[in-house]
């Protein structure tokens, strides 16, 4: 018994169209785009207003919780920097926030922490 064949799913043609991105990402007026990375969060504030674009408004209502912007790309599955491009937007309207990713602090040296520890057993 031969084992089943996976099949290569093809590329949506509407989501590889370059015009589709183009509308979607506008006319570049020189603006400057906001310093977002991939691994920056973007929390809504507020809802989606009739005004946004359709695209928008799905990253309103994902960003009710933090997401990353890798997140919101895999999710809308577009490329970063149309995902970027929609993201300045949101935060020149100020309907979106975003945040550098939480660091998590330095652990303390291993000797303090077995000092720590020794003394408690002490007690």
């Amino acid at each position: 018994m031969t084992p089943p064949r996976r099949e290569r799913r093809a590329a949506d043609p509407v989501l590889s169209d370059p015009e589709r991105l183009y509308v979607l990402t506008g006319d570049p007026d020189g603006s400057e785009r906001a310093a977002l990375d991939l691994v920056t969060m973007i929390v809504a504030k507020a809802q989606p207003t009739p005004t946004v674009q359709p695209e928008q408004a799905v990253i309103l209502r994902l960003c009710q919780a933090p997401l990353s912007v890798a997140e919101l790309s895999a999710y809308l599955a577009l490329p970063f920097s149309v995902v970027t491009s929609l993201l300045t937007e949101l935060l020149a309207a100020e309907l979106i926030e975003s945040r550098a990713p939480i660091v998590r602090a330095t652990l303390p040296d291993r000797s303090l922490l077995e000092a720590v520890m020794h003394g408690l057993q002490k007690l």
